[in-house]
C-alpha cells in the first residue's frame, strides 16, 4: 500500500509536467498557424491563405445544392501609399493601412473575408453577394475613407485616395483570374475619376 502510494505521488508530477508540455506545444503550433495565415501589419488574412480561403468557399458553395457559388470579389488599392511611406515614415503608412483595413472590417458583412494581397492592395470576398451588395459595400467603403481625418502626427495631415474594383465570381474558380479582373475595374475607376460601379464589373 505504501509503495503504492509512493509510485502515485511519483508519476502524478510527471503526467502533470507533460499535459503542460503537451498544451505549450498546441498554443505554440496554433500561435504559428496564425501567423502564417495572417498579415503581421493588418491583422486581415495573408494573400495565400486568402487565395485558399475563397477557392475552397467557391468550392464548397457549389457543392451545396441550397447555396449560389456566385459571389463578388473586390479589391481596394492605395494610391501613393509608398510615397506615404516615404515621406512620413514607414510606421504611418502602416498605421493608415491599419485603418483603412478598420474601416473595411466597418463595412463589409459578417462572413465576409478581408486580406492583405500586395502593400497597397487589399482584397475582399463577398460570397453570395450581389452586384447591389458590392456597390453598396463599396460605396460604404469610399464614403467613410473620405470622411476620416488620416493624420501622421499631430498637424500632418496625409490626403488619402483609394480605388474600388470588382468582378463577379460566377463560374469563374481560379483565385488569379478573380484578382486580376477586379484590380483592372479598380483601374478603370482610377482612369475615370469618380466613382463608376456601373461599368465595374467584368
Amino acid at each position: 500500500m505504501a509503495a503504492a502510494t509512493i509510485t502515485a505521488v511519483a508519476v502524478f508530477p510527471l503526467l502533470f509536467a507533460a499535459r503542460l508540455r503537451n498544451e505549450t506545444l498546441r498554443a505554440t503550433q496554433q500561435q504559428l498557424q496564425h501567423a502564417l495565415q495572417h498579415d503581421p501589419v493588418t491583422g486581415t488574412l495573408s494573400a495565400n491563405a486568402f487565395a485558399a480561403s475563397v477557392e475552397h468557399t467557391i468550392d464548397r458553395r457549389r457543392v451545396a445544392a441550397a447555396e449560389s457559388p456566385d459571389g463578388i470579389m473586390l479589391v481596394v488599392r492605395v494610391s501613393e501609399l509608398d510615397e506615404i511611406g516615404r515621406r512620413y515614415g514607414p510606421q504611418w503608412a502602416d498605421t493608415l493601412l491599419q485603418s483603412l483595413v478598420r474601416i473595411v472590417h466597418s463595412s463589409v458583412r459578417y462572413g465576409d473575408l478581408v486580406a492583405r494581397l500586395a502593400s497597397d492592395e487589399l482584397g475582399i470576398y463577398l460570397p453570395g453577394a450581389t452586384a447591389e451588395n458590392a456597390r453598396d459595400i463599396g460605396v460604404r467603403i469610399l464614403t467613410r475613407v473620405n470622411e476620416t481625418t488620416f493624420a501622421a502626427g499631430h498637424e500632418r495631415r496625409i490626403s488619402v485616395t483609394v480605388q474600388v474594383g470588382g468582378t463577379r465570381v460566377e463560374d469563374q474558380a481560379d483565385f488569379q483570374a478573380l484578382r486580376e479582373a477586379a484590380n483592372r475595374a479598380a483601374l478603370a475607376e482610377e482612369e475615370a475619376g469618380p466613382l463608376l460601379f456601373r461599368e465595374l464589373f467584368s
